[in-house]
């Protein structure tokens, strides 16, 4: 069984399948990079508790850097929110996100726990 939580016509921000959740693209407010990052783990984090998930549970992460000059910038703040002991399978790459002012954008996927 598939369930899609918050679906709309583009999108659902969540998808449930076999245990696993899958989370829409996230990104953040703020002017910086660590700013973005923070706001975009804080939503991450909101989905995944709705998904019935946590960080503890990411299978796999995509980062998407506007610059990857920022790349260090952002990885101080993804280390930090990251439970140790609990990295994710993980890439990081540079793309063109879909607003200018957007520098971060984070893809995560979850175990949902029995």
């Amino acid at each position: 069984m598939i369930e899609r939580i918050e679906t709309g016509q583009r999108m659902s921000k969540i998808v449930k399948h076999n245990g696993v959740a899958y989370l829409c693209g996230q990104v953040g407010a703020g002017d910086t990079v660590a700013e973005q990052t923070r706001d975009c783990l804080s939503r991450v984090d909101a989905l995944l508790e709705k998904a019935g998930s946590s960080r503890e549970h990411i299978l796999q992460a995509i980062v998407w850097l506007s610059d990857m000059a920022d790349f260090d910038e952002m990885n101080a703040v993804w280390d930090a929110w990251v439970p140790e002991g609990h990295a994710p399978a993980r890439a990081c790459g540079e793309a063109k996100l879909a607003r200018d002012v957007l520098k971060v954008e984070i893809i995560v996927t979850a175990a949902i726990p029995d």
